[in-house]
């Protein structure tokens, strides 16, 4: 019974995961035809996604690579744009941390925005799932979305240049994000976090090699957590 229960928990995991389909597919053709543009070979641009499986985190060093940043503002920005995922490993902790180690492991390689944000949500909305279900969710989840971005990487990249700029490709960047950020937006210092990092974003779009993203990043978080301690004490005193 338990594993009929994981099965069809795992094609659930797939049915919530796939409508991402429609960006992963333009959006990992987008990098592998901007990896090949920049210069990168087909094998390398292809190992970039495989080694690395992050994409903003890969737009962000590729750009960087092409605008001939130092090794170290490259290597730094791509980190700070992928600590995102230490803050989504100890938010699946509670839920999966208790799996086998190579469970954990291979979770943690495959990891990105799409199989958090769709995990997260249905764990928090069935508490009564076990860990082995809630695996067979999280990888049934991975299932169409991994796959996909190193196979369109692959042929983004052999494709190379020959793509016309009239397709516009790059619409899956923004619209990716979009449909994964604004179900999150459940409290005030969401909203505030998110407006805030949007506005500091504008203002600091002068800086050099893209670093006013950080800028924006590390502002909105501190607005988000300012707003938080206000609402927490605005409670503490009614409840007085």
């Amino acid at each position: 019974m338990a594993t009929t229960t994981a099965k069809s928990v795992y094609f659930q995991g797939m049915a919530d995961g796939s409508p991402f389909i429609l960006v992963i597919i333009p959006f990992a053709s987008l990098f592998g035809l901007l990896a090949a543009e920049a210069g990168l070979s087909v094998l390398e641009a292809f190992a970039f996604s495989v080694v690395v499986i992050a994409g903003a985190a890969q737009f962000t060093a590729l750009q960087l690579m092409v605008e001939h940043a130092p090794t170290i503002v490259v290597l730094a920005s791509a980190l700070a744009v992928n600590l995102r995922m230490a803050m989504y490993s100890a938010s699946l902790t509670p839920y999966i941390g208790a799996a086998p180690l190579w469970q954990r492991a291979l979770a943690a390689y495959v990891t990105v925005d799409q199989t958090y944000v769709v995990s997260i949500a249905k764990f928090e909305r069935a508490p009564q799932m076990t860990v082995p279900e809630r695996m067979a969710y999280f990888f049934g989840c991975v299932t169409p979305i991994i796959p996909l971005w190193f196979g369109f990487t692959l042929l983004g990249a052999l494709l190379g240049a020959q793509v016309p700029d009239s397709w516009a490709l790059d619409f899956a960047i923004p619209i990716t994000f979009l449909a994964m950020i604004a179900p999150m937006f459940r409290t005030l210092a969401h909203v505030v976090a998110a407006l805030v990092a949007v506005v500091v974003s504008l203002m600091c779009v002068g800086v050099p090699y893209s670093l006013g993203l950080i800028i924006a990043g590390v502002a909105g978080m501190m607005a988000g957590a300012q707003v938080e301690l206000w609402l927490a004490r605005r409670l503490a005193e009614v409840e007085q």
